[in-house]
């Protein structure tokens, strides 16, 4: 067996998940909304960090995500050692820098969509400076349209609370995560309605969830991260 298989359910199982769950306490609503088998995306807020490690910990499935694309390149064995723990874990490396980089990010959360495998993201892009919820970009809406994949809204609720921003290290408090029935759109990742339609009423359904006060504007560059 590949041992990169093993880091995934030793890291929930034995090494990460039990300390988190003795942590935060995590109270889950409407898990029964995520598929047992066949691909899914999870969309959901993002309040802190650890939203990351929160919901691979409460889902059932093994949680693919984007990661930075530093964490995959470091020099060196523990480099190399580094950038297999997080493939490892459902990571898929993404320059940031625009451009084609966001075009093959795109198309590998595609592949793991038309794998039938779980995927989850954030789609207002960083996590929010003030606690609202910010616009959504756009492709929630444009990965949804090119596979079909069904759309589970997710909000999380107190990881905030756990680790403010700015504040190293977290402090045990209880998260809650609610998920909420599945959106499934039609129409063409060609058609900038169609995407933009589907991606805003992703963002309605984490709000409803979430209960945060709703930007009509995009999360601040300056804190992306």
């Amino acid at each position: 067996m590949d041992p990169e298989r093993l880091v995934y359910p030793l890291a929930k199982h034995v090494l990460l998940g039990p300390a988190l769950r003795v942590a935060f306490r995590p109270q889950v609503t409407g898990l029964h909304h995520v598929p047992r088998s066949g691909p899914v995306i999870l969309a959901a807020n993002h309040l802190a960090v650890w939203d990351s490690l929160v919901l691979p910990l409460v889902v059932p499935r093994q949680v693919f995500f984007l990661g930075k694309h530093e964490y995959f390149t470091r020099p060196g064995r523990l480099g190399r050692a580094q950038a297999a723990c997080f493939r490892g874990v459902g990571a898929i490396a993404v320059d940031r820098a625009g451009g084609r980089a966001a075009v093959a990010a795109m198309d590998a959360s595609a592949d793991v969509l038309r794998r039938g495998e779980v995927f989850a993201l954030h789609p207002e892009g960083t996590r929010s400076p003030d606690g609202r919820l910010y616009r959504g970009h756009t492709g929630v809406g444009r990965l949804a349209l090119r596979t079909g994949a069904p759309v589970v809204p997710v909000g999380i609720l107190g990881t905030d609370r756990v680790q403010p921003r700015g504040q190293k290290l977290p402090k045990p408090g209880r998260v809650e995560v609610r998920f909420g029935e599945p959106l499934e759109f039609t129409g063409t990742e060609r058609n900038r309605e169609d995407v933009r339609f589907a991606t805003d009423q992703v963002m309605q359904a984490i709000q409803k969830l979430s209960g945060q006060e709703y930007v009509e504007s995009y999360a601040p560059m300056r804190l992306r991260g």
